[in-house]
Parts: structure tokens; C-alpha cells; sequence
């Protein structure tokens, strides 16, 4: 690529989806980067103009497209300018086809696999009269250039793709097979980390509970997050996301039994209906899941459970919604992420009869969100008074004195200070206010 390090290049990347995509966009800027690249944040001035995409969700594709609409005036403006769609949208060979048809300007499409290949895929596209495709399975995905994105947080990948087909899901068609990292390899990155500072480490996988059972070794997520908790230094060790019907006593105990590995358990729920889960293919019952969590809040004290739900799944009658609300209620979530049903192309969900209407999947979220937000400010405010140990994110970008981290159960606190570099300390902070998703209170000393 020597012809781009000519002169000092800026790039932008948008990125859009989950925390797999954010490590994915840190790594192409590692890679851009070392190519001698310098970041922007203006789209018009950059030299490389990359997309992450999501397709996850049908919304997450429609802002991909009307961004593109944007982006072609800019292309003829400034012809010289590589427009890169990348990541899970365009590993879906139909939208891949429908980009090259129908939006001829992009540079380079490529999918999830195509990393490793990035360097020489960029290359192709400045020298093609054409748009360069990649789809290609298989791909390297160990030892690959990163630029972080945080100063303290650090994204870890543990394993890449996902063997469980969820009715309603994607991710598995454009993730591939579940693939686990050797364990060695994670083990170095985490300690090398910790060793430049960063004191939150978040080990990422689709599932990462069947962590190592495709490795000869014989390992267990548990057995991994063991040995890293045994690591020297003082940092948090965080995980996403656990699927419940894998989520073992052995895994809840380590936590327990642990110094590092924070209190917060994320255990997607999706429907509270017995009905439904079969449908979406989940392997478990809503009884199952009780247990799962009453074994949790009996062995993990003060430990915070969340959860993800969707309404409006097809077959999901008024009777099954009003046992998803029941669920929230028992369980009493201290935050939930929902979201409305999106058909997804290839998945069986797709084909399945009693598709729910716009209306009523608008209708059902409202009341969800409604009462999920009541429960999360009661269990907020049950730590009014409380003094809490806050890991330090950042400052406010609107008033320097204010102050921005997270207690290990998760919980976003503000707190004023005059204290100056406390970017990465574990503070503790008195609560003085709850509201459903954050808390603030005043800052008392360094933990």
C-alpha cells in the first residue's frame, strides 16, 4: 500500500451492532493505522470511508442504505475517495449483489471473514475500475494490528461465531461455526493489557458460555475465567453474552469464588411464554430460568441480573406477551434491553405463521419498557445511601468537574469532583439519586 503513505491519509469508520463489530472496526483501524492513516471525524475528509454493518436487525440495514444514498454525492465529488462496506449486513450474498447493482460507487464489499485480508482487499479496490467483492469463508483472525478504542476498556474476542440457530437469528449465517480461540492466546493478550493499563477486560463471544468445546484442549469457560482471575493486577473481567441454557453451577460458583469477575449476569431472556421459546428455538422453559437465577442471587450476593427481550415474535399471543410481563416481575431485572421482532431473511422465524402486526408489536414494547423502567428505578433506589466502589470511565463532556463509571454489577454512576485524573481509579462514590438507568452521588475517596 505505498501509495498511501505518500502523504498523512485520514480514515473514518462508522460502526453499527454489537461489541464484535466495535472490536472488528479497532482492528481495521490498527491496520489502517500501521498503513500510516490518520482517524477523522468528518466522512468528508476522509481518505477511507469504511461501514461496519449489523444484520441483526432490519433498522440497522435501512440506516446502512440511507447512508449510502448520502454518501454517493460525495463519491463523485471526490472520485478519489475508497468506500468500504464491510461485516455481517454483506456476508449476505443477496445484499452483497445488491450493492454492486445497485450502489456501483462503493469500493470494496466485505464480509465477517475477510480480516485477515483487509490490506490486500483495500489494495484491490484502489487499483479496480469495479466494485471488489469478498465473501469468502475462512479467514485469520489471531495476531492482527488493533488501535483501541478506550483508554481503560479493552474488548477481548474468546471465540467468533455461533452454533445455536436461534429461530429469529442471523448471526450464525453470517458469523459461520462457532470457533474457539486457543486459550493461551487470550491469556496473553488479557495479561498484556493489564500491563498497558487497562483495567476492564470484556471477553467476547456470541455464546461465550460453550466456550473450548471445539478445542482438543479440554476447557470450559469457567476454567478460563479462572485462570484470568488469577492473574496479577487490579482490573474488572467482564463477559458477553451468556446464553441461560449453558449458564452452569460450575460458572456461577468460579464467579462467586472469584476476585475480578464482576457481579453482573446478562442472561437473554427473549419471552417469558413456554410457547414462544420452543418457537424461537431457545432450549429452556421460563422454570428454567427462575432456577437459574434464584441459584444465582443464593450463591452471588448483591449481584445484578439483565436480560434481553422481543416482542411481537410470530405466535406470540396476548397470553404468552402477559407471561413475559409476569417473568419481569418475578425476576425483577435490573435492566432489560428490549426489542420488537425483525424478520430475518433466511431464518425459520421468517417463514413461520402468525406473524405479529406492526401495531401490536409497537403496542406490546410501550408496556414492556413502561414497566421494565418502574422495576429498574425500585431496584436502583434500594441503593440510596449505599456507598459503591466505581470503576472511572471518563469525564462529562458537557462539565469537566463530572465524573462517569460503573459500579462491577454494572450500574452507570455520575459523581462531581474536583479531583483531577481519575480516568481508570476505583472510587468510592455515595448514591444520592436513582433514576431508572443511572445513578449519581458525591464522590468520597480513592477505594
Amino acid at each position: 500500500m505505498e501509495n498511501f503513505k505518500i502523504n498523512t491519509k485520514k480514515y473514518h469508520i462508522s460502526t453499527y451492532g454489537c461489541q464484535m463489530n466495535v472490536y472488528d472496526s479497532e482492528v481495521l483501524s490498527g491496520y489502517l493505522e500501521n498503513m500510516g492513516f490518520m482517524p477523522t471525524e468528518k466522512e468528508e475528509d476522509a481518505d477511507v470511508l469504511i461501514i461496519n454493518t449489523c444484520a441483526v436487525r432490519k433498522k440497522a440495514e435501512e440506516k446502512v442504505f440511507s447512508l449510502l444514498g448520502k454518501l454517493r454525492p460525495l463519491k463523485k465529488k471526490n472520485p478519489g475517495i475508497l468506500i468500504v462496506l464491510w461485516g455481517c449486513m454483506v456476508q449476505q450474498e443477496s445484499i452483497a449483489q445488491k450493492v454492486k447493482e445497485r450502489y456501483g460507487f462503493v469500493d470494496l464489499v466485505a464480509g465477517t471473514h475477510s480480516l485477515g485480508r483487509f490490506p490486500d482487499l483495500l489494495e484491490k479496490a484502489r487499483v479496480s475500475p469495479r466494485t471488489v467483492l469478498d465473501l469468502e469463508i475462512g479467514e485469520e483472525r489471531e495476531h492482527l494490528p488493533i488501535k483501541r478504542g478506550h483508554q481503560i476498556k479493552a474488548w477481548v474476542p474468546i471465540s467468533h461465531g455461533c452454533n445455536n440457530f436461534c429461530s429469529y437469528c442471523i448471526v450464525p449465517y453470517v458469523r459461520g461455526p462457532e470457533k474457539s480461540r486457543p486459550p493461551q492466546n487470550i491469556i496473553n493478550e488479557v495479561r498484556e493489557l493489564v500491563n498497558d493499563g487497562y483495567r476492564e477486560i470484556t471477553l467476547l463471544g456470541q455464546n461465550v458460555n460453550s466456550y473450548g468445546k471445539d478445542l482438543e484442549q479440554e476447557i470450559s469457560f469457567a476454567d478460563l475465567l479462572n485462570t484470568l482471575d488469577r492473574l496479577e493486577g487490579r482490573f474488572h473481567i467482564r463477559y458477553m453474552t451468556s446464553h441461560p441454557r449453558d449458564f452452569s453451577e460450575k460458572l456461577i460458583r468460579t464467579i462467586q469464588q472469584s476476585q475480578k469477575i464482576c457481579e453482573h449476569f446478562h442472561l437473554p431472556l427473549q419471552s417469558g411464554s413456554n410457547k414462544v421459546l420452543k418457537l424461537m428455538n431457545r432450549g429452556y422453559t421460563r422454570e428454567y430460568y427462575l432456577e437459574l437465577v434464584a441459584k444465582i442471587r443464593d450463591l452471588v450476593q448483591n449481584s445484578a441480573v439483565t436480560t434481553d427481550i422481543i416482542t411481537g415474535f410470530p405466535g406470540e399471543e396476548e397470553k404468552d406477551f402477559e407471561e413475559t410481563l409476569d417473568m419481569l416481575e418475578k425476576v425483577r431485572f435490573d435492566a432489560a434491553y428490549t426489542f420488537v421482532y425483525s424478520p430475518r431473511k433466511g431464518t425459520k422465524a421468517t417463514e413461520m405463521e402468525g406473524q405479529v402486526t406492526s401495531d401490536i408489536k409497537k403496542k406490546r414494547i410501550i408496556i414492556l419498557n413502561e414497566l421494565q423502567s418502574r422495576i429498574s428505578m425500585e431496584v436502583n433506589q434500594q441503593l440510596l445511601g449505599t456507598e459503591q466502589v466505581v470503576l472511572v470511565e471518563g469525564r462529562s463532556k458537557t462539565d469537566p468537574n463530572v465524573y462517569t463509571g460503573r459500579t462491577r454489577t454494572n450500574k452507570i454512576v455520575h459523581f462531581s469532583t474536583s479531583e483531577k485524573n481519575l480516568l481508570g481509579m476505583l472510587v468510592n462514590v455515595d448514591i444520592t439519586e436513582a433514576k431508572s438507568w443511572t445513578l449519581t452521588g458525591n464522590y468520597k475517596n480513592i477505594s
